[in-house]
């Protein structure tokens, strides 16, 4: 908490003025929240693989799961839980494998990884949240998962550090750990919300193996606390594509110890809308992070629709530009074949009106116009190369049908992505 922050400086688009502040940390961030990552065993190249978070108090929570019909038994554990009551006081996660399309034993299993860090850490298995990652349809090596639990919950701690250990050790084949923090005062208490997560290949619009773990301490209820994440999720989670790909194991969990002290949210008040856009914030910057870091990436995409005639139409082309192959791949050759741009935007199943499209491309190498109310403008090659050579890219395309806007992140599609997923369980 005594990190150095800086404020956002587009916090005055959330209506929050200079009250939102990025800080360094992570789900150890806000108060009453532990955690802890080692190594349990279960990867084959011995990295850290076992992560646990805690809070010292039952905690609402809230979660968004997979949309994938083949749910690996950690979701169909968790739903079971949260069906029941929406609370949490414990996540267990390991990475290395998946725990999915694993039948009755891998229930066992999912249910055996929640007793056991219940019994470790003085909780109910029934507060017990549980996530894997990793390869589908091997079944987990319990007396590994087991004694790693046990041990790893004895490295509970609200350091930093500890933080960062549990971040590394849900990763698989990430290229680095995922944290954001922010903090932002809530009716005159300091509020923070952390978060956690992984992925790097498998993300799709709809989450794709990824997983987000998110933890604060404001005072919030659970039915509100699901309200605004459902919506958070649309504008962050469900808007980034790496290679088209939606997971067995996908989640993102919220949980809310009420221990900064601000005055229970239990209305869609002012509280609750800056609390939402808060938490937006969070997980648009973490989802921003995921699409950086896809396999074998070299380019991170930013897709920009506005002027749409709804919010749906808008997202769903941002989407299905960011989402497609060719589009990808022209980026990786660094290539301004806008024609597949306005492809993708064509098969997308969106209403617009193509006499009136305008599409730009811009990066730090200036700014490429490529098409003005339908019409192609002269490409300039050389201001192109400048512009594609850099490593962030932005399309901006603009409908002029309306006032909507939405945004997908992405990133190229490189030869490495297959070298990657090419040797993924090997």
């Amino acid at each position: 908490m005594n990190a150095s922050s800086s404020t956002i400086s587009n916090v005055e688009s959330l209506d929050i003025g200079k009250n939102l502040n990025v800080i360094a940390g992570g789900i150890t961030s806000p108060k009453g929240f532990k955690a802890a990552g080692a190594i349990a065993g279960i990867k084959k190249n011995g990295k850290p693989d076992m992560a646990i978070i805690v809070s010292d108090i039952p905690a609402a929570c809230a979660a968004v799961f997979t949309t994938n019909v083949m749910k690996a038994a950690p979701i169909l554990w968790n739903q079971r839980v949260l069906a029941e009551s929406q609370t949490a006081q414990a996540i267990v996660i390991n990475s290395g494998n998946a725990n999915a399309c694993t039948g009755t034993q891998g229930m066992a299993n999912a249910e055996a990884m929640a007793v056991s860090c219940g019994a470790a850490t003085g909780i109910s298995a029934n507060k017990v949240l549980v996530a894997s990652t990793g390869v589908i349809g091997v079944q987990l090596p319990m007396d590994k998962v087991i004694s790693g639990i046990v041990e790893t919950s004895k490295l509970l701690s609200a350091s930093a550090d500890a933080g960062y250990d549990a971040a590394v050790a849900i990763t698989t084949t990430d290229t680095y750990e995922k944290q954001v923090c922010v903090q932002f005062s809530l009716s005159g208490k300091i509020v923070t919300i952390g978060a956690m997560a992984k992925g790097s290949g498998m993300i799709h619009p709809n989450m794709a193996t990824m997983l987000s773990f998110v933890t604060t301490d404001a005072n919030i209820t659970a039915e509100l606390l699901q309200k605004s994440l459902k919506e958070s999720v649309a504008s962050s989670y469900n808007m980034i594509s790496v290679d088209g790909d939606t997971s067995t194991n996908d989640m993102v969990t919220v949980m809310a110890n009420g221990q900064a002290g601000n005055p229970l949210i239990e209305t869609e008040g002012d509280d609750f809308l800056l609390f939402s856009k808060a938490l937006d914030f969070l997980n648009i910057e973490v989802a921003k992070t995921i699409a950086k870091d896809g396999e074998g990436a070299t380019k991170f995409l930013e897709v920009t629709v506005t002027k749409a005639p709804s919010l749906h139409d808008a997202r769903v082309i941002a989407r299905s530009v960011v989402s497609s192959s060719l589009v990808k791949a022209a980026f990786f050759g660094e290539d301004a074949n806008w024609g597949r741009v306005i492809c993708a935007m064509g098969y997308s199943g969106a209403q617009f009106d193509p006499a009136k499209v305008s599409i730009s491309m811009s990066s730090a190498g200036g700014q490429l116009p490529l098409m003005a109310d339908g019409e192609p403008l002269p490409l300039d090659e050389e201001l192109a190369k400048k512009v594609l050579a850099e490593k962030q890219i932005l399309v901006d395309i603009s409908l002029e049908t309306g006032d909507c806007h939405a945004t997908a992140w992405g990133c190229d599609l490189s030869y490495d992505y297959v070298k990657i997923n090419g040797a993924y369980r090997t």
